[in-house]
């Protein structure tokens, strides 16, 4: 049956869940008042094991199933925070709280967990148990690393671990993944130019940083031209370039470039940093300027396991025949890698139909794939720790 017939049920209710969680969005680690929300929820299935505060505001909730001889636990993670978005979506359940937004469907991600938690909290189908994890600061801040650092998977003895992420513009309900690379890491980096300031009628008195700025931009683009294997990807976009002037005939004294490096292979990654470090230093210096390179590592490649992958794919295939077994990698990132790095799993694509794409302000989660969702995880459960009686069907 592609989808549960309790989930059809349930639609109704856990999409009221994901609308009230639309109105009330919270940012990087203050999401107090959704992990509340989801406690309560959590307990009224009659789950008790619940433990809050991890990864600073992060909950983790175990359900044990009838049998729990096989000793393995599976590990399923949604997100919770917001953006600072603006909402234009013009909804009647559209964000109170002025200024974010669920522009990236968590609250979606994180009622269908909650869907799937009712479910497998009632019929406990499953030979282990099953480790809830509702986490944190996705968008910014690292909250799976910093849930990771709290011990989350050798505390509840996590053997593997599977995540999801709605994907506008697929067909609603429909499943997604690759093996490998399917999610880029995510570095960003601040440029500092210094040059000497002066008159804009007396150029050759003063050193123009915008001038080495200009350069800089242009020269940057050959890393992904001249540098990376073509087969390679590899993003280096500056996106803010300001002077310490506004003035219309001042050259200033300093520029400042800001942006972010996207790769999809940790040696390509490598290569890209030391290529802008050098791009930047040097075509600065041939203008007479310094520059000072702040470069902070992001989110690491997000890479799914080969088999992992297999079983992810084959459990959205019974809930929706047609899944996309070979997607084709995406360079935007996500710290649902730092869980990957730690334990084997997989994350999937689920469609959300069509629409604004995420992080902008007309953005809204299509709750018509919230029984897909619920029954990919639901699935996953049952044939990954199937009951004694199963595995001899």
């Amino acid at each position: 049956m592609p989808i549960k017939n309790c989930f059809a049920e349930s639609h109704a209710e856990i999409t009221a869940w994901r609308r009230h969680l639309h109105q009330y969005p919270e940012l990087k680690f203050d999401v107090h008042q959704t992990a509340a929300f989801v406690e309560e929820k959590l307990r009224s299935f009659g789950i008790t094991d619940i433990t809050t505060g991890i990864g600073q505001s992060g909950v983790v909730a175990v359900i044990e199933g009838r049998a729990t001889g096989s000793g393995r636990a599976i590990g399923l993670r949604a997100d919770m925070d917001a953006l600072p978005i603006k909402e234009e979506t013009g909804l009647e359940y559209a964000s109170k709280h002025p200024g974010k937004m669920h522009a990236c469907g968590h609250d979606g991600h994180t009622a269908i967990l909650l869907g799937a938690a009712q479910y497998l909290a009632e019929t406990r189908a499953f030979d282990g148990k099953v480790v809830l994890i509702f986490q944190p600061a996705e968008e910014e801040g690292g909250g799976g690393l910093e849930m990771c650092r709290d011990g989350l998977m050798a505390r509840w003895g996590i053997d593997e671990v599977y995540g999801l992420h709605n994907m506008p513009g697929a067909p609603v309900g429909t499943f997604a993944i690759r093996a490998g690379a399917l999610l880029a890491s995510a570095d960003q980096f601040d440029i500092t130019i210094t040059g000497q300031g002066g008159h804009a009628a007396a150029p050759h008195e003063a050193i123009d940083p915008n001038l080495a700025a200009a350069h800089v931009i242009v020269a940057l683009q050959s890393i992904a031209s001249r540098n990376v294997d073509p087969l390679g990807q590899v993003v280096v976009s500056v996106c803010a370039l300001h002077s310490d002037t506004e003035a219309f005939n001042v050259i200033p004294q300093a520029v400042s470039l800001r942006g972010t490096v996207r790769a999809l292979d940790a040696g390509v990654r490598d290569l890209a940093q030391r290529r802008l470090e050098d791009i930047v230093t040097h075509t600065a210096k041939a203008y007479g300027c310094e520059a000072v390179i702040e470069y902070e590592r992001g989110y690491p490649v997000t890479v799914n396991h080969a088999e992992n992958t297999r079983y992810a794919a084959d459990a959205a295939e019974r809930v929706m025949p047609g899944v996309d077994r070979n997607t084709p990698p995406i360079m935007a990132g996500e710290d649902f890698s730092y869980m990957l790095e730690e334990r084997p799993g997989a994350y999937i694509m689920l469609g959300n139909g069509d629409g604004a794409t995420v992080h902008h302000p007309a953005y809204n989660f299509n709750d018509a794939a919230i029984p897909a969702g619920c029954s990919w995880f639901a699935e996953l459960v049952e044939t990954r720790l199937p009951l004694a009686a199963d595995r001899a069907a």
